[in-house]
C-alpha cells in the first residue's frame, strides 16, 4: 500500500449548507485508514463515494475528467468540489497511477483519438494498441486494465462494473489479484457490484451513514439483496409487484 490516511481539513471548512458538506458522510468524517491493497467504497447514489474518491485524484495530480497526471482533457462536473479540502498520507508516496470515471470513459477515449492525431508516433500503447472507440465497451475497460494498469502505481476506479457482464467482472478480479501478487499497486474502488466486492481481503467502506463506517462483505446491502433475489426470485417479485 502506498496511501495510508485521508484526513479531511476541517479548519478550511467555512459553509457546512453547500455542497459537498451537506452529504453526511463527507461532513461526519474525519480520517480515514488504508490497511489493505484492495479498498472499496459503497453507498446509496449520493452517499459521496464518487465525491471522496475524486478528492483523492486530485489530490493525487491525476485528470478529475479520467485519466493519470499526463492527460489533458476536460468535460462537466469534473470538478473536484473536495479536492481542496482533504490530506493525503504516504508511506511512500507514488505518482504513478489512473484515475477511472465510467461515466466519463467515452471523452476519455476521444482525447487518446486526438493525442493520436497529433503525434504520429502514438500507438495507443497501454490501450491495447487500437482506439479504444474501436473495441466494444467492455473490451476497452479490459484493454486499459490489462495494458495500462501495472507497474508500481496507485488506481481509482468509479463504477469500473458500468461496461463489464458478470463473466468480465471475474476477469477483472482476476486482474486485480494479478496486478496485487506483485505488491507495487493499490485499488481504491467505488462500486455498486456484489461480485467485485466479494474480492478476499479486501476492506469495504460504507457511505450510507453519517459517518463512513467499514462493514464486512455480507454486511453490504449489494450483498443481501442479490443474495435474496437470487434465492427467493418469485417471493420478491411477488412483494414488489403486490400493490400492480
Amino acid at each position: 500500500m502506498f496511501l495510508r490516511r485521508v484526513t479531511l481539513l476541517k479548519e478550511k471548512i467555512t459553509d457546512l449548507i453547500t455542497y459537498p458538506f451537506t452529504v453526511p458522510a463527507i461532513r461526519g468524517m474525519d480520517t480515514l485508514d488504508f490497511d489493505s491493497a484492495v479498498t472499496f467504497f459503497v453507498g446509496e447514489n449520493g452517499s459521496g463515494k464518487s465525491t471522496l474518491l475524486e478528492a483523492i485524484a486530485y489530490q493525487c495530480g491525476f485528470n478529475t475528467a479520467g485519466g493519470g497526471r499526463n492527460n489533458a482533457h476536460d468535460v462537466d462536473s469534473s470538478q473536484a468540489a473536495l479536492g481542496e479540502y482533504v490530506r493525503l498520507s504516504w508511506l511512500p508516496k507514488v505518482t504513478q497511477g489512473f484515475f477511472l470515471r465510467a461515466e466519463s470513459f467515452y471523452h476519455f477515449a476521444s482525447h487518446l483519438d486526438q493525442v493520436a492525431k497529433d503525434d504520429p508516433t502514438f500507438n495507443y500503447q497501454g490501450y491495447g494498441g487500437k482506439s479504444l472507440h474501436h473495441q466494444s465497451h467492455g473490451e476497452s475497460f479490459l484493454s486499459l486494465f490489462l495494458n495500462r494498469f501495472g507497474g508500481k502505481g496507485i488506481y481509482l476506479l468509479d463504477e469500473p462494473e458500468a461496461a463489464l457482464s458478470p463473466a468480465r467482472q471475474l476477469a477483472f478480479l482476476r486482474i486485480i489479484h494479478q496486478l496485487e501478487r506483485r505488491r507495487n499497486t493499490q485499488f481504491i474502488i467505488a462500486t455498486h457490484s456484489p461480485i467485485l466486492l466479494g474480492y478476499p481481503n479486501a476492506k469495504i467502506f460504507s457511505f450510507d451513514l453519517s459517518s463512513i463506517e467499514k462493514i464486512s462483505y455480507e454486511e453490504t446491502e449489494h450483498y443481501q439483496i442479490t443474495k435474496g433475489f437470487l434465492n427467493r426470485t418469485e417471493r420478491y417479485l411477488e412483494d414488489l409487484f403486490r400493490d400492480d
